[in-house]
């Protein structure tokens, strides 16, 4: 079980590596674009897809799993030892997955916070703080005026009636 957590830890950070570099450079991909690609059909100089980085899910799965799928093969051959590795092979699929995910969103929200956008943000936020502090004090102010209307045009009541005296007076009780 130890070895499986480490493992799984290990291809988290593999993951992150892994998108981290393609979303610097995309080369690799597009050397394999070329290879298996007609002349017509190959990517674009300014499209910045790579193997995970701007791929869909089940993309990203394909070619993860591709990749450790050579890997399993390659170790199989070369050692002489017959270990049981599927479980190895899963947690090692599934951390890569988890571990490009969460660099796609430290990637995603390095971008976003840029000082330009954070300027932007902190713009919109002071104008709409501004448009709410003033529609409190206009609201404030309005049912204040309405109360005092309300209490000078009603006639005041000397004493309450009670609830069953009131309901009397409207007939719903005899």
């Amino acid at each position: 079980m130890t070895l499986e957590i480490i493992v799984f830890i290990g291809a988290i950070l593999f993951g992150i590596v892994w998108y981290w570099r393609e979303s610097k450079s995309n080369k690799i991909y597009r050397l394999a674009n070329k290879i298996t690609h007609a002349k017509d059909l190959q990517m674009k100089s300014d499209n910045r897809k790579g193997f995970i980085h701007q791929q869909p899910f089940l993309l990203r799965l394909v070619w993860i799993t591709l990749l450790f799928a050579v890997g399993a093969g390659i170790v199989t051959f070369v050692t002489p030892i017959n270990v049981f590795f599927i479980q190895y092979f899963a947690s090692a699929i599934v951390g890569t997955l988890i571990g490009s995910y969460v660099a796609s969103a430290v990637i995603f929200t390095r971008d976003s916070t840029s000082k330009e956008n954070l300027e932007k943000v902190f713009d919109k936020g002071k104008d709409l703080v501004e448009d709410l502090v003033d529609g409190e004090e206009e609201a404030i102010e309005e049912p204040k005026a309405k109360v005092e209307e309300i209490t000078e045009t009603q006639p005041k009541v000397e004493a309450k009636k009670s609830a069953r005296d009131r309901f009397k007076d409207k007939g719903m009780i005899k």
